[in-house]
């Protein structure tokens, strides 16, 4: 993808405004049972665009390195929280990438559990994985067992590296199916709660 074509697709600041509902979504769609998903930053993007919910907007974040990129399309289950404080983290596989603020309904296929070390303070960072419940080429997807893994290699790559040009450790410690990644964002779910 060449550089800067998420920023055409990025309507960040015409997303926005109508952020509010961000806060009303629930992790899961009471009918279809699907994930409900807020895409960050988008595929193919250099730019790491973060919700700030104090807020209400969509902010720069930060930017990876020349040649790196998002491999999918990045975001953030409402309503959770992960042991890191912040909402649970899900990389969302799809046909085309869409922009900062899409509402993405996604079937969860798994996670990617794993330990992150910042400062000499280590805690778990997981990484939920999922595909859009529109993406006809994922259509019989429905576990991480069921994508090739050579692709779930790069992906854990892609965080390590991610996290590694930040100062930051990303270990993976293992990979699990959705019946794991659905406890955790009832966890994180329970954990919002709380706070």
């Amino acid at each position: 993808m060449p550089s800067g074509r998420c920023c055409t697709r990025g309507r960040v600041t015409a997303t926005s405004a109508k952020m509010s509902v961000v806060e009303k979504l629930s992790p899961f769609d009471q009918d279809s049972g699907e994930l409900n998903v807020i895409i960050e930053t988008p595929r193919g993007c250099r730019n790491k665009y973060s919700y700030d919910e104090k807020r209400g907007v969509f902010k720069l974040s930060g930017v990876l390195p020349a040649g790196a990129v998002f491999p999918f399309d990045f975001g953030f289950v409402p309503r959770t929280v992960g042991d890191d404080g912040d909402p649970l983290d899900v990389l969302v596989l799809m046909d085309e990438p869409v922009f900062s603020g899409c509402f993405v309904a996604a079937r969860l296929l798994g996670v990617i559990e794993a330990r992150q070390t910042e400062d000499g303070k280590t805690e778990r960072n997981d990484r939920l994985i999922a595909v859009s419940a529109k993406a006809p080429t994922h259509r019989d997807v429905k576990t991480l067992t069921d994508l090739n893994a050579t692709l779930l290699d790069e992906i854990e790559h892609f965080f390590v590296s991610y996290n590694a040009q930040k100062g930051k450790k990303f270990k993976p410690i293992g990979r699990f199916g959705p019946k794991r990644a659905k406890r955790l964002v009832h966890r994180g779910e329970r954990k919002r709660k709380r706070n």
